[in-house]
């Protein structure tokens, strides 16, 4: 109590008031004079045994505070009946239990983050490893056709190890949150064209039939650019599951609550265990010989839901994968 600066000046404060109602009451008469002794000595006790008190408990309290910084698992301070100290038991254990919250996340930040980078690792080893073999390979084969498939090949991995870090750039930035979505009207047969511009040749090459069912004037609020690549995300998705000589539906309806666009491909569509695990990131299916990184899905996902809308994935009825993506009015 002493170490309290208020603490101290109260005190000598009250033994100078203490001291002169004491003379003044000997200057009287005896008897008050000793009243006044009574009555100062009680008071003070009363006063100080009630603050010893007041500052014991503030005591446990800033123990348990310290214990609770370094870790501890719980914090315990007993409840009180007095105003001032019942509202700062209160206002501590919010506290506390908010420290908990943060410490959790950022703990499971920490897991995911580790687990996120050995992904990264293993995504990345396994290109550059097929890489380096075709280097080893191209030094010691004099058979200019062969050396001409090993460059081709060796080019493809290029390409996909620079789409894989691309996009694990743009989820770090989603991540991050250090992205602004532009609020914009969008003509939803200008988004398409956008979207499916940079896949024609090729679906014209495997000979995929590429139908759009879009009803003209359909406008909703989003951010085209980015949209446009959750769009090819998916596209890309279906092309890699219908193959040659497949089908590849758009079709786009609009409805009082929402606009609606269902991209339904030919392929085999999903296993009954992926559906669950579509949109998470890294996830690669249980085909052992699944080309993707898990990826694309995610960043899809994560373009879709944080400007307000919805993405699901589903075996159509007619066969293959469908994707329903649906933005609120």
């Amino acid at each position: 109590m002493l170490r309290n600066r208020e603490f101290r000046q109260f005190t000598v404060f009250y033994f100078l008031i203490s001291i002169v109602a004491v003379i003044a009451g000997f200057v009287m008469n005896k008897e008050a004079g000793i009243l006044a002794i009574i009555f100062s000595v009680a008071f003070g006790a009363v006063f100080f045994t009630f603050t010893k008190i007041r500052y014991k408990k503030i005591a446990e309290i800033s123990h348990q505070i310290d214990l609770v910084l370094h870790n501890a698992e719980q914090l315990y301070i007993s409840e009180s009946d007095e105003g001032e100290l019942s509202i700062l038991h209160s206002e501590i254990t919010k506290m506390t239990s908010r420290i908990r919250e943060q410490n959790e996340g950022l703990r499971k930040e920490k897991e995911h983050l580790a687990e996120s980078l050995a992904d990264i690792s293993h995504q990345l080893r396994t290109p550059l490893t097929s890489v380096n073999l075709i280097l080893s390979l191209l030094a010691n084969n004099p058979d200019e056709l062969q050396r001409k498939a090993f460059l081709r090949e060796a080019e493809e991995l290029l390409v996909r190890m620079d789409w894989l870090i691309t996009s694990l750039l743009k989820i770090s930035r989603l991540d991050a949150g250090i992205v602004v979505f532009q609020r914009e009207q969008i003509e939803i047969n200008n988004l398409l064209c956008d979207a499916t511009r940079p896949f024609l040749i090729s679906m014209e090459l495997h000979n995929i039939d590429l139908q759009i069912d879009v009803p003209t004037g359909i406008l909703f609020q989003g951010d085209a650019g980015w949209l446009s690549e959750a769009i090819q995300n998916i596209l890309k998705n279906c092309m890699e599951s219908t193959g040659d000589n497949g089908e590849i539906e758009i079709i786009c309806t609009d409805t009082p609550l929402f606009t609606q666009i269902m991209i339904h491909d030919s392929g085999k569509g999903f296993e009954k265990e992926d559906l669950p695990c579509l949109f998470d990131r890294f996830y690669r299916g249980k085909i052992t010989n699944a080309t993707g990184y898990g990826i694309g899905l995610a960043l899809c996902k994560m373009i879709i839901t944080r400007q307000g809308g919805t993405i699901t994935a589903k075996n159509h009825p007619q066969g293959g994968a469908a994707f329903i993506l649906r933005f609120p009015k």
